[in-house]
């Protein structure tokens, strides 16, 4: 190793090196004015308030679509009946979602023809309908909405009731009504009837639920139904009792009472059978009597003061619903 370069004989000092840099003065804290603070805290609570717009947006379509909107009476309907959104709570929306589920039954019995209406309850054709509409037929023929016509057989009846159950053969993929809640009906609540009275299939009448609970009675006997509705003369229709009165002739020593739902809707002979319906589209009762001035005491009045004057009745569709079992094991009576 070579030896390092003496001065004067003595070593040299070794070299100076620069003193380190002296240190930072501290830095500032973070400013942490409310504004400044707020920055980020902001831009995170807007972004939240928009996803909750854009959810309640999304809740709110979806609300749309399927008509699930509990807050103002949204329809319930699980089948085809539904009234369409933008229609809800109209006449014609209600006709429009519920006249394919109406259908025309034309009886043949013993003694001639008869005409009344029912309600398509299951896709391949279970109708609902009045016993005194189908009771001693031989023959039972039965027209829907869209003009095709099909054979039936009679599944149950219930005259205690005035009910009866009827199937359509080779029927397929028709559009069931959705039965609602008699229960829920209110004195004043709108309705809407639709049937086929004298023959003009698919007539829409409407108006409002006048009474609950209204004895309604009519015959038990069976066989009082032959030739049903149009038999008689012309505003004439099924025998009931109603105040301590007889109406459309005379209803015979066996007789039933059942509560009926009051309406001023329009009915007339023919509308039996058919349905009185929400305006959400659910059927609330069947159509089953109607009160005509000049048929009160005597079964052939007719004239022009024959007709419905907004006294009519019908079968509440919890009843109804109440019995369908009964009626699909094929009861009779």
């Amino acid at each position: 190793m070579t030896e390092p370069f003496r001065q004067n004989g003595e070593y040299p000092p070794p070299p100076a090196y620069p003193a380190p840099a002296p240190a930072p003065a501290s830095l500032p804290a973070p400013h942490r004015s409310g504004r400044r603070a707020r920055g980020p805290l902001a831009l995170l609570a807007a972004v939240a308030l928009a996803a909750a717009a854009v959810g309640g947006g999304t809740a709110y379509a979806f609300q749309t679509l399927t008509g699930d909107d509990s807050g103002s009476g949204g329809a319930k309907n699980v089948n085809g009946t539904s009234v369409s959104t933008g229609s809800k709570g109209t006449v014609a929306g209600v006709a429009s979602a519920v006249s394919p589920s109406i259908v025309e039954i034309n009886a043949t019995t013993g003694s001639g023809k008869s005409t009344g209406s029912g309600v398509i309850v299951t896709s391949d054709g279970e109708i609902v309908t009045n016993n005194h509409v189908i009771s001693g037929a031989t023959e039972i023929t039965v027209r829907t909405s869209d003009g095709k016509t099909y054979k039936a057989k009679t599944v149950g009846t219930d005259s205690k009731k005035d009910l009866a159950l009827i199937k359509l053969e080779d029927a397929s993929g028709l559009k069931a009504a959705s039965l609602g809640d008699s229960d829920d009906v209110q004195v004043g609540q709108e309705v809407v009837a639709i049937g086929s009275p004298e023959g003009l299939t698919g007539t829409v009448t409407s108006g409002i639920i006048s009474a609950l609970d209204r004895d309604v009675t009519v015959s038990a006997d069976p066989g009082r139904g032959q030739g049903g509705e149009g038999q008689q003369g012309p505003g004439d229709g099924w025998p009931f009792e109603f105040g301590g009165e007889q109406f459309n002739g005379d209803t015979g020593s066996s007789k039933t009472t059942y509560k009926a739902l009051q309406t001023d809707a329009s009915l007339n002979p023919g509308n039996s059978g058919g349905a009185l319906i929400d305006m959400d589209g659910n059927i609330v009762g069947i159509n089953s009597a109607m009160y005509s001035p000049s048929s009160a005491g005597s079964a052939g009045a007719s004239g022009s003061g024959s007709g419905s004057v907004g006294l009519g009745f019908a079968i509440p569709i919890n009843t109804v619903k109440g019995d369908l079992a009964k009626l699909r094991a094929g009861a009779t009576g």
